[in-house]
Protein backbone atom coordinates (compact mmCIF):
# COMPACT_ATOMS: atom_id res chain seq x y z
CA UNK A 1 0.00 0.00 0.00
CA UNK A 2 1.64 3.13 -0.96
CA UNK A 3 1.86 5.89 1.26
CA UNK A 4 1.43 9.83 0.89
CA UNK A 5 3.86 12.44 2.12
CA UNK A 6 2.66 15.60 3.57
CA UNK A 7 2.94 18.82 1.60
CA UNK A 8 6.04 20.73 1.45
CA UNK A 9 8.31 17.20 3.14
CA UNK A 10 11.92 17.98 3.80
CA UNK A 11 13.02 16.25 0.24
CA UNK A 12 10.69 18.75 -1.55
CA UNK A 13 12.82 21.59 0.25
CA UNK A 14 16.19 19.94 -0.22
CA UNK A 15 15.27 19.31 -4.04
CA UNK A 16 14.57 23.22 -4.46
CA UNK A 17 17.42 23.94 -2.61
CA UNK A 18 20.03 22.18 -4.72
CA UNK A 19 17.79 23.97 -7.76
CA UNK A 20 18.72 27.14 -6.51
CA UNK A 21 22.04 26.97 -5.77
CA UNK A 22 23.07 25.39 -8.68
CA UNK A 23 25.34 26.54 -10.71
CA UNK A 24 24.00 28.29 -13.90
CA UNK A 25 26.17 25.89 -16.38
CA UNK A 26 24.32 22.83 -14.66
CA UNK A 27 21.19 24.93 -15.38
CA UNK A 28 20.18 26.61 -11.86
CA UNK A 29 19.40 29.89 -10.79
CA UNK A 30 18.80 32.02 -14.13
CA UNK A 31 20.10 36.01 -14.05
CA UNK A 32 16.47 36.78 -14.54
CA UNK A 33 16.07 35.34 -10.87
CA UNK A 34 18.74 37.81 -9.91
CA UNK A 35 16.98 40.11 -11.54
CA UNK A 36 13.80 39.54 -9.99
CA UNK A 37 14.86 39.12 -6.86
CA UNK A 38 16.87 42.82 -7.18
CA UNK A 39 13.73 44.47 -8.62
CA UNK A 40 11.41 43.07 -5.85
CA UNK A 41 13.78 44.41 -3.00
CA UNK A 42 13.71 48.14 -4.81
CA UNK A 43 10.07 47.87 -5.44
CA UNK A 44 9.27 47.05 -1.73
CA UNK A 45 11.97 49.61 -1.11
CA UNK A 46 10.48 52.21 -2.69
CA UNK A 47 6.80 51.70 -1.45
CA UNK A 48 7.76 51.38 2.48
CA UNK A 49 10.18 54.50 1.64
CA UNK A 50 7.06 56.36 -0.06
CA UNK A 51 4.74 55.50 2.69
CA UNK A 52 6.88 56.19 5.40
CA UNK A 53 7.57 59.66 3.89
CA UNK A 54 3.94 60.14 3.13
CA UNK A 55 3.18 59.34 7.00
CA UNK A 56 5.77 61.27 8.23
CA UNK A 57 4.65 64.50 6.27
CA UNK A 58 0.91 64.29 6.76
CA UNK A 59 1.69 63.68 10.87
CA UNK A 60 4.23 66.80 10.77
CA UNK A 61 1.59 69.07 8.52
CA UNK A 62 -1.04 67.96 11.01
CA UNK A 63 1.18 68.36 14.29
CA UNK A 64 2.13 72.06 13.03
CA UNK A 65 -1.46 72.64 12.41
CA UNK A 66 -2.46 71.51 15.83
CA UNK A 67 0.17 73.20 17.87
CA UNK A 68 -0.06 76.69 17.13
CA UNK A 69 -3.70 77.04 15.62
CA UNK A 70 -6.97 76.66 17.37
CA UNK A 71 -8.99 73.24 17.43
CA UNK A 72 -11.72 75.16 17.46
CA UNK A 73 -12.26 78.95 16.32
CA UNK A 74 -15.26 79.98 18.34
CA UNK A 75 -16.94 83.34 16.85
CA UNK A 76 -19.97 85.40 16.86
CA UNK A 77 -22.57 86.58 14.17
CA UNK A 78 -22.88 90.25 13.61
CA UNK A 79 -24.24 92.06 16.03
CA UNK A 80 -25.97 96.11 15.90
CA UNK A 81 -25.47 97.71 18.81
CA UNK A 82 -28.22 100.99 19.64
CA UNK A 83 -26.08 103.23 17.54
CA UNK A 84 -27.12 101.21 14.39
CA UNK A 85 -23.12 99.72 14.34
CA UNK A 86 -21.76 96.59 13.45
CA UNK A 87 -20.16 95.36 16.25
CA UNK A 88 -17.68 91.84 15.79
CA UNK A 89 -16.51 89.65 18.56
CA UNK A 90 -18.22 89.18 22.15
CA UNK A 91 -18.45 91.29 25.10
CA UNK A 92 -19.10 88.73 27.74
CA UNK A 93 -15.72 86.46 26.35
CA UNK A 94 -14.42 85.47 29.69
CA UNK A 95 -17.63 84.05 30.38
CA UNK A 96 -18.30 82.47 27.29
CA UNK A 97 -14.71 81.32 27.65
CA UNK A 98 -15.75 79.82 31.48
CA UNK A 99 -18.54 77.73 29.81
CA UNK A 100 -16.67 76.35 27.02
CA UNK A 101 -13.42 75.17 28.95
CA UNK A 102 -16.26 73.26 31.00
CA UNK A 103 -16.69 71.10 28.34
CA UNK A 104 -15.58 67.47 29.07
CA UNK A 105 -12.82 67.06 26.63
CA UNK A 106 -11.54 70.63 26.51
CA UNK A 107 -8.27 71.64 27.50
CA UNK A 108 -8.48 75.65 27.35
CA UNK A 109 -10.56 78.19 26.01
CA UNK A 110 -8.90 81.31 25.34
CA UNK A 111 -10.15 85.17 24.45
CA UNK A 112 -8.30 86.28 21.34
CA UNK A 113 -7.96 89.49 19.77
CA UNK A 114 -6.98 89.42 15.97
CA UNK A 115 -5.87 92.46 13.31
CA UNK A 116 -3.62 92.47 10.16
CA UNK A 117 -0.78 95.01 10.57
CA UNK A 118 2.16 96.12 8.48
CA UNK A 119 5.41 95.78 11.02
CA UNK A 120 8.33 97.55 9.87
CA UNK A 121 12.05 97.37 11.10
CA UNK A 122 15.37 98.62 9.89
CA UNK A 123 13.68 99.74 6.71
CA UNK A 124 11.82 96.37 6.00
CA UNK A 125 8.06 96.16 5.86
CA UNK A 126 5.91 92.82 5.82
CA UNK A 127 2.48 91.71 6.65
CA UNK A 128 1.88 89.97 9.58
CA UNK A 129 -1.03 88.92 11.46
CA UNK A 130 -1.56 89.99 15.08
CA UNK A 131 -3.07 87.85 18.11
CA UNK A 132 -4.14 89.26 21.30
CA UNK A 133 -3.92 87.00 24.00
CA UNK A 134 -2.99 86.67 27.82
CA UNK A 135 0.32 85.49 28.84
CA UNK A 136 -1.12 82.89 30.58
CA UNK A 137 -3.14 81.32 27.10
CA UNK A 138 0.23 81.85 25.34
CA UNK A 139 1.92 79.20 27.31
CA UNK A 140 -0.34 76.77 26.81
CA UNK A 141 0.11 76.79 23.11
CA UNK A 142 2.23 73.55 22.34
CA UNK A 143 4.78 74.84 19.52
CA UNK A 144 4.61 78.20 20.72
CA UNK A 145 4.47 78.61 24.08
CA UNK A 146 6.33 76.66 27.07
CA UNK A 147 8.15 73.90 25.44
CA UNK A 148 8.72 75.58 22.07
CA UNK A 149 12.02 76.30 20.48
CA UNK A 150 12.05 79.60 21.08
CA UNK A 151 14.96 82.42 22.32
CA UNK A 152 14.46 85.38 24.60
CA UNK A 153 11.47 84.90 27.83
CA UNK A 154 8.42 84.34 27.70
CA UNK A 155 7.77 85.69 31.19
CA UNK A 156 8.19 89.24 30.19
CA UNK A 157 5.37 89.09 27.18
CA UNK A 158 3.38 91.53 29.12
CA UNK A 159 6.40 94.08 28.58
CA UNK A 160 6.37 93.39 25.04
CA UNK A 161 5.85 91.12 21.94
CA UNK A 162 6.02 88.00 20.76
CA UNK A 163 7.15 87.32 16.90
CA UNK A 164 7.40 84.24 14.73
CA UNK A 165 11.48 83.43 13.87
CA UNK A 166 10.70 83.92 10.43
CA UNK A 167 9.52 87.82 10.87
CA UNK A 168 11.93 88.20 12.84
CA UNK A 169 14.44 86.47 10.17
CA UNK A 170 13.52 89.07 7.40
CA UNK A 171 13.08 92.17 9.64
CA UNK A 172 16.22 91.50 10.85
CA UNK A 173 15.08 91.81 14.39
CA UNK A 174 16.33 89.99 17.61
CA UNK A 175 15.65 90.48 21.74
CA UNK A 176 15.40 93.36 22.73
CA UNK A 177 14.93 94.84 19.91
CA UNK A 178 12.05 97.03 18.95
CA UNK A 179 9.44 96.69 16.18
CA UNK A 180 7.07 98.86 15.07
CA UNK A 181 3.34 98.11 14.14
CA UNK A 182 1.41 99.87 11.77
CA UNK A 183 -2.54 99.19 11.73
CA UNK A 184 -4.47 101.20 9.48
CA UNK A 185 -7.85 101.31 11.48
CA UNK A 186 -6.22 103.46 14.37
CA UNK A 187 -6.74 106.76 15.92
CA UNK A 188 -10.35 108.27 14.80
CA UNK A 189 -10.21 112.12 14.63
CA UNK A 190 -12.22 114.58 13.53
CA UNK A 191 -10.73 114.75 10.04
CA UNK A 192 -11.28 110.91 9.93
CA UNK A 193 -8.99 107.81 11.06
CA UNK A 194 -5.56 107.47 11.02
CA UNK A 195 -3.43 105.03 10.54
CA UNK A 196 -2.09 103.88 14.91
CA UNK A 197 1.73 103.11 14.96
CA UNK A 198 3.31 101.80 18.18
CA UNK A 199 6.70 100.39 19.02
CA UNK A 200 6.89 97.49 20.72
CA UNK A 201 10.38 95.30 22.55
CA UNK A 202 10.83 91.59 21.09
CA UNK A 203 10.70 89.36 23.87
CA UNK A 204 10.55 86.43 22.77
CA UNK A 205 10.87 84.67 19.43
CA UNK A 206 9.39 81.10 18.97
CA UNK A 207 9.99 78.50 16.09
CA UNK A 208 6.56 76.77 15.58
CA UNK A 209 7.83 74.60 12.73
CA UNK A 210 5.45 76.08 10.00
CA UNK A 211 6.75 78.22 7.50
CA UNK A 212 3.37 80.40 7.16
CA UNK A 213 3.07 80.93 10.69
CA UNK A 214 7.13 81.47 11.54
CA UNK A 215 7.22 84.52 8.60
CA UNK A 216 3.76 86.26 10.08
CA UNK A 217 2.46 85.57 13.32
CA UNK A 218 3.00 88.35 16.44
CA UNK A 219 1.69 87.95 19.48
CA UNK A 220 0.71 91.20 21.84
CA UNK A 221 -0.69 91.41 25.46
CA UNK A 222 -3.98 90.76 25.15
CA UNK A 223 -5.37 94.31 26.84
CA UNK A 224 -2.73 96.22 24.86
CA UNK A 225 -4.56 94.17 22.01
CA UNK A 226 -7.74 95.48 23.10
CA UNK A 227 -6.57 99.22 23.13
CA UNK A 228 -3.99 98.59 19.75
CA UNK A 229 -7.86 97.39 17.53
CA UNK A 230 -10.12 99.42 19.22
CA UNK A 231 -11.45 96.46 20.52
CA UNK A 232 -12.09 97.97 24.02
CA UNK A 233 -14.51 95.71 26.33
CA UNK A 234 -14.74 92.89 23.25
CA UNK A 235 -13.08 89.76 22.07
CA UNK A 236 -13.07 89.05 17.90
CA UNK A 237 -13.03 85.06 19.25
CA UNK A 238 -12.21 82.21 21.23
CA UNK A 239 -9.51 79.68 20.46
CA UNK A 240 -10.22 76.42 21.89
CA UNK A 241 -8.47 73.38 22.06
CA UNK A 242 -9.30 69.55 22.98
CA UNK A 243 -7.93 66.77 24.19
CA UNK A 244 -8.62 65.01 20.90
CA UNK A 245 -8.59 67.00 17.86
CA UNK A 246 -8.67 63.56 15.29
CA UNK A 247 -12.42 63.49 16.48
CA UNK A 248 -13.42 66.92 16.55
CA UNK A 249 -17.02 66.62 15.02
CA UNK A 250 -17.95 65.41 18.76
CA UNK A 251 -16.84 68.58 20.21
CA UNK A 252 -19.25 70.65 18.14
CA UNK A 253 -22.69 70.54 19.71
CA UNK A 254 -21.35 70.58 22.89
CA UNK A 255 -19.58 73.72 22.33
CA UNK A 256 -22.28 75.43 20.48
CA UNK A 257 -24.74 74.79 23.55
CA UNK A 258 -22.02 76.22 25.69
CA UNK A 259 -21.02 78.85 23.49
CA UNK A 260 -24.72 80.28 23.50
CA UNK A 261 -26.61 82.74 21.30
CA UNK A 262 -24.74 83.96 18.13
CA UNK A 263 -22.15 81.84 18.67
CA UNK A 264 -20.46 80.22 15.51
CA UNK A 265 -17.82 77.28 14.95
CA UNK A 266 -14.50 76.79 12.67
CA UNK A 267 -12.50 73.43 12.83
CA UNK A 268 -9.55 73.13 12.07
CA UNK A 269 -10.59 70.34 9.75
CA UNK A 270 -12.52 72.94 8.13
CA UNK A 271 -9.60 75.21 7.50
CA UNK A 272 -6.84 72.45 5.97
CA UNK A 273 -9.54 69.82 5.08
CA UNK A 274 -9.00 70.31 1.63
CA UNK A 275 -5.86 70.25 1.88
CA UNK A 276 -6.04 66.61 3.68
CA UNK A 277 -8.07 65.39 1.31
CA UNK A 278 -5.44 65.96 -1.47
CA UNK A 279 -3.05 64.10 0.64
CA UNK A 280 -5.30 61.19 0.69
CA UNK A 281 -6.48 61.01 -2.87
CA UNK A 282 -2.24 61.31 -3.48
CA UNK A 283 -1.42 58.75 -0.96
CA UNK A 284 -3.92 56.73 -2.85
CA UNK A 285 -2.38 56.76 -6.10
CA UNK A 286 0.99 56.27 -5.17
CA UNK A 287 0.38 53.24 -3.66
CA UNK A 288 -1.44 51.76 -6.60
CA UNK A 289 1.65 53.27 -8.52
CA UNK A 290 3.87 51.47 -6.27
CA UNK A 291 2.32 48.19 -6.37
CA UNK A 292 2.40 48.25 -9.68
CA UNK A 293 6.02 48.45 -9.49
CA UNK A 294 6.24 46.05 -7.02
CA UNK A 295 4.06 43.75 -9.88
CA UNK A 296 6.50 44.33 -12.33
CA UNK A 297 9.10 42.94 -10.57
CA UNK A 298 7.12 39.50 -9.46
CA UNK A 299 6.34 39.41 -13.48
CA UNK A 300 10.26 38.53 -13.74
CA UNK A 301 9.77 35.52 -11.71
CA UNK A 302 7.76 33.98 -14.03
CA UNK A 303 10.69 34.29 -16.73
CA UNK A 304 13.48 33.26 -14.30
CA UNK A 305 10.83 29.95 -13.14
CA UNK A 306 10.04 29.04 -16.81
CA UNK A 307 14.00 28.87 -17.19
CA UNK A 308 14.39 27.00 -14.46
CA UNK A 309 11.37 24.85 -15.63
CA UNK A 310 13.09 24.07 -19.45
CA UNK A 311 16.43 23.59 -17.91
CA UNK A 312 15.16 21.16 -15.73
CA UNK A 313 13.18 18.95 -17.75
CA UNK A 314 14.83 15.97 -17.69
CA UNK A 315 14.84 15.91 -13.59
CA UNK A 316 11.56 16.56 -13.67
CA UNK A 317 11.01 13.19 -15.66
CA UNK A 318 12.97 11.37 -13.96
CA UNK A 319 11.33 12.58 -10.52
CA UNK A 320 8.40 11.96 -12.05
CA UNK A 321 9.38 7.86 -13.02
CA UNK A 322 10.73 8.11 -9.50
CA UNK A 323 7.31 8.40 -7.88
CA UNK A 324 7.26 11.52 -7.67
CA UNK A 325 3.73 13.30 -7.72
CA UNK A 326 2.14 16.56 -9.74
CA UNK A 327 1.53 18.00 -6.28
CA UNK A 328 5.69 17.15 -5.10
CA UNK A 329 6.71 18.73 -8.30
CA UNK A 330 4.51 21.81 -8.31
CA UNK A 331 5.51 22.45 -4.86
CA UNK A 332 9.14 22.26 -5.56
CA UNK A 333 9.59 24.90 -8.10
CA UNK A 334 6.98 26.62 -6.01
CA UNK A 335 9.66 26.86 -3.15
CA UNK A 336 12.05 28.33 -5.44
CA UNK A 337 9.69 30.55 -7.13
CA UNK A 338 8.73 31.49 -3.96
CA UNK A 339 12.06 32.18 -2.18
CA UNK A 340 13.09 34.49 -4.52
CA UNK A 341 9.93 36.74 -3.55
CA UNK A 342 10.55 35.93 0.15
CA UNK A 343 14.42 37.31 0.17
CA UNK A 344 13.83 39.92 -2.28
CA UNK A 345 11.14 41.13 0.07
CA UNK A 346 13.14 41.00 3.01
CA UNK A 347 15.85 42.90 1.38
CA UNK A 348 13.38 45.91 0.15
CA UNK A 349 12.09 45.96 3.89
CA UNK A 350 16.03 46.29 5.59
CA UNK A 351 16.56 48.85 3.38
CA UNK A 352 13.12 50.29 3.43
CA UNK A 353 13.18 50.55 7.26
CA UNK A 354 16.28 51.94 7.35
CA UNK A 355 16.05 54.90 4.76
CA UNK A 356 13.01 55.87 7.13
CA UNK A 357 15.27 55.87 10.73
CA UNK A 358 18.09 57.86 8.44
CA UNK A 359 16.04 60.00 6.27
CA UNK A 360 17.68 63.03 8.02
CA UNK A 361 21.41 62.43 6.76
CA UNK A 362 20.35 60.91 3.96
CA UNK A 363 18.48 64.09 2.71
CA UNK A 364 21.31 66.18 3.83
CA UNK A 365 23.93 64.23 2.27
CA UNK A 366 21.14 64.73 -1.25
CA UNK A 367 20.98 68.50 -0.54
CA UNK A 368 24.60 69.01 -0.01
CA UNK A 369 25.08 66.85 -3.47
CA UNK A 370 22.77 69.34 -5.76
CA UNK A 371 23.94 72.27 -3.77
CA UNK A 372 20.88 72.93 -1.65
CA UNK A 373 17.38 74.55 -1.91
CA UNK A 374 16.03 71.17 -2.33
CA UNK A 375 12.86 71.20 -0.17
CA UNK A 376 11.10 74.86 0.15
CA UNK A 377 9.85 75.66 3.38
CA UNK A 378 7.70 78.31 1.52
CA UNK A 379 6.51 75.82 -0.66
CA UNK A 380 5.34 72.65 1.42
CA UNK A 381 5.02 74.68 4.76
CA UNK A 382 7.34 72.44 6.45
CA UNK A 383 10.86 73.11 7.01
CA UNK A 384 12.47 69.50 6.93
CA UNK A 385 11.41 65.64 4.77
CA UNK A 386 9.86 63.90 7.45
CA UNK A 387 9.53 60.20 7.55
CA UNK A 388 7.37 57.89 10.23
CA UNK A 389 7.77 54.54 10.12
CA UNK A 390 4.62 52.61 10.79
CA UNK A 391 4.30 49.25 11.26
CA UNK A 392 1.05 48.81 9.47
CA UNK A 393 2.43 50.18 6.43
CA UNK A 394 5.31 47.89 6.44
CA UNK A 395 2.95 44.78 6.70
CA UNK A 396 0.62 46.23 3.98
CA UNK A 397 4.29 46.48 1.34
CA UNK A 398 5.27 42.28 2.89
CA UNK A 399 1.93 41.31 2.59
CA UNK A 400 1.10 42.83 -1.45
CA UNK A 401 5.01 42.08 -2.40
CA UNK A 402 4.84 38.12 -1.01
CA UNK A 403 1.06 37.98 -2.03
CA UNK A 404 1.71 39.00 -5.86
CA UNK A 405 5.09 36.93 -5.43
CA UNK A 406 3.25 33.62 -4.50
CA UNK A 407 0.46 33.92 -7.13
CA UNK A 408 2.59 34.81 -10.31
CA UNK A 409 4.68 31.60 -9.23
CA UNK A 410 1.97 29.13 -9.42
CA UNK A 411 1.78 29.34 -13.12
CA UNK A 412 4.93 28.36 -14.14
CA UNK A 413 4.87 25.81 -10.91
CA UNK A 414 1.88 23.92 -12.86
CA UNK A 415 3.46 23.65 -15.87
CA UNK A 416 5.89 22.35 -14.24
CA UNK A 417 4.42 20.07 -12.48
CA UNK A 418 2.21 19.00 -15.99
CA UNK A 419 4.89 18.08 -17.63
CA UNK A 420 4.44 14.86 -19.41
CA UNK A 421 7.73 12.47 -17.83
CA UNK A 422 7.58 10.53 -21.49
CA UNK A 423 8.29 13.95 -23.25
CA UNK A 424 11.02 15.11 -20.82
CA UNK A 425 12.93 12.27 -21.65
CA UNK A 426 12.79 11.24 -25.10
CA UNK A 427 15.34 12.66 -26.21
CA UNK A 428 17.97 12.00 -23.46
Amino acid sequence: MSTRTPPFAPFEWMIAWRYLRARRSEGGVSVMTWISLIGIALAVFALIATLAVRAGFRAEFVDTILGANAHVTVYASAEVDDNGRSLRGFSDYDARAERLAAVPGVVRAAPLVKGQVMATANGVNMGAEVFGIRLDDLRSIPRVGDGAEHEGDIARFDEGIAIGSGLARELGVGIGDRLRLISPDGVKTAFGTSPRVNAYEVVYIFTAGRYDIDRTRVYLPFTEAQEYFNREGRADEIEVMVADPDHIEKYELPLLQAGGERTLLWTWRDSAGSFLRALDIEDNVMFIILSILVLIAAMNIISGLIMLVKNKGRDIGILRTMGLTEGAILRVFFICGASTGLVGTLAGVVLGCLFAIYIDPIFSFVNYVSGGGVWDPAVRGIYYLPARLQAGDVASAVALSLGLSFIVTIFPARRAARMNPVEALRYE
